[in-house]
Formats: C-alpha cells, sequence, structure tokens
C-alpha cells in the first residue's frame, strides 16, 4: 500500500505542485479545498485521487472530514500544511474581518487539521512527516501584512515546538518560509519591484519548485537526519527550516 500524504490547499498554486509530484514519486496523495472548486474537480480527476472539502477554519469540520477520512482508508504518512490566505492592508486600515480570518485559516489551521490527524499517526509507530508552510514574512515582516505576517510567525513556533514533541516518536516536522513565489495569491496587490529588491536572484520563485522542498522520503533520500534546527537561504528568497529526528 502506497503512503498517504494530506496537503491542505492544494487546489492550485504551492499545494497542486506538491500534489502532482508526489504523485508522481508513488504517494496516495488526498486533496483538499474549502470546496467543490471547478479547479480541485478538475486535478482530482486528472490524476484520479480522492479530496477532501472542508474550511480548515472550522475546528468542527475539519475534524469530521479528517476523521471520516482516516476511519475509511488508514492514517496519513505524512501531512503538508499549505492552506492559507491574504487580507494585506495596512494595520490601521485592518478590519475586524481581514485580522481573524487570516489568523484563523494561516494559523489555527494548524490546531485544526494536525489534531485530528495526528494520533492515528502515532499509533501507526512508523515514521511519518509533517510539512507546515509559513513564509518570509514570519521571518523577517512585510509592510501591509501584519495578519498574515503574525500568522506565519506563528506556524514557526507552532512547528518547532511539535517537532520536539514528535521527535522521540519519529515523525519529524519542518516548517518552509517561502518568499516571493508566482501563485494566485501573489498576482496583484504587492509591490513586486520592491520585493524583488531583496531577492539574490531577482525574481520570483515558481511553485513547481517549491514542490521539492516537501517530498517526504525516508533517510537519505529527504529530509535530513540530523536532530537540530537548520537554517537556509534560497536563491529565491526562501527560508527553510525545521527540527528533525536523528533516527530517520
Amino acid at each position: 500500500m502506497s503512503k498517504r500524504v494530506l496537503i491542505t490547499g492544494s487546489s492550485r498554486g504551492i499545494g497542486e505542485a506538491v500534489a502532482r509530484r508526489l504523485v508522481a514519486v508513488g504517494y496516495e496523495v488526498v486533496l483538499h479545498g474549502k470546496s467543490a472548486s471547478e479547479r480541485l474537480l478538475n486535478l482530482q480527476n486528472e490524476l484520479n485521487l480522492s479530496a477532501l472539502k472542508f474550511d480548515v477554519a472550522d475546528t468542527q469540520a475539519a475534524k469530521a472530514a479528517i476523521e471520516a477520512d482516516i476511519e475509511a482508508n488508514g492514517a496519513y504518512y505524512a501531512v503538508v500544511l499549505n492552506a492559507g490566505i491574504t487580507r494585506d492592508n495596512t494595520f490601521v486600515g485592518i478590519e475586524d474581518e481581514d485580522w481573524f480570518s487570516v489568523v484563523d485559516t494561516n494559523l489555527n489551521s494548524f490546531y485544526n487539521v494536525l489534531k485530528p490527524a495526528l494520533m492515528p499517526m502515532i499509533r501507526a509507530k512508523k515514521p511519518a512527516r509533517i510539512v507546515v508552510m509559513s513564509s518570509v514574512s514570519g521571518v523577517i515582516g512585510n509592510r501591509g501584512q501584519s495578519n498574515y505576517a503574525a500568522s506565519k510567525a506563528g506556524l514557526i513556533g507552532a512547528a518547532k515546538s511539535l517537532a520536539v514533541e514528535l521527535a522521540s516518536r519519529n515523525i519529524t516536522v519542518n516548517c518552509i518560509a517561502p518568499g516571493l513565489i508566482e501563485t494566485d495569491m501573489t498576482d496583484g496587490g504587492l509591490p513586486i519591484e520592491e520585493i524583488l529588491k531583496a531577492i539574490p536572484a531577482k525574481r520570483a520563485g515558481k511553485a513547481e519548485g517549491s514542490r521539492r522542498i516537501c517530498v517526504v522520503r525516508g533517510r537519505g533520500r529527504g529530509l535530513p537526519s540530523a536532530s537540530f534546527l537548520r537554517f537556509s537561504w534560497c536563491f529565491c528568497g526562501c527560508w527553510r527550516w525545521g527540527y528533525t529526528n536523528p533516527r530517520n
């Protein structure tokens, strides 16, 4: 039986690219979208995959969908937390809904998705992977993104803590902080020229390039095997780090 990987927010952008890559190397990917959008259905049919539909900001909806999938098909080998939104504005211009919707979707989804998924992964007593998609905004901040940066910085702290908790159980937790990636989320509304000045290669990254950092293989073929916090700065302006289990 192939290893099952749940990827939230996988109907487009980085999530779609990661899904395509993992399917290509033999994983059983479970797609996810907030609703049964045309893009999600097309991808599901093209790759012949199952898909979960729920709002990651909704604790009960996430719990019900994930528990039902695990009950029917077994525990996940990996979970890629990729779903996220932006509602950019200056801090004084942010409305209540703009703040809380971003935090609920980007940060609280960490709890909403992993809480029902994690215990079955632990009970399986096999190596497993959790990959958390943060953002460079959560590392260095960004003008007009106080809500987004706060949510993504929170993911980094949550991932670090969970990695320490799960290391002895042979489950790794890694966090990825992409820089400027060409997706629907970055199409319009961002000061692109200013952002490019801070990127070594002076260009945005591609979603198809991001998929490589989410490959979830075993020792020597994917995530590193040392138990330490690792940092690296990519040419496209991405930070990558995570605590990893030395036994993997």
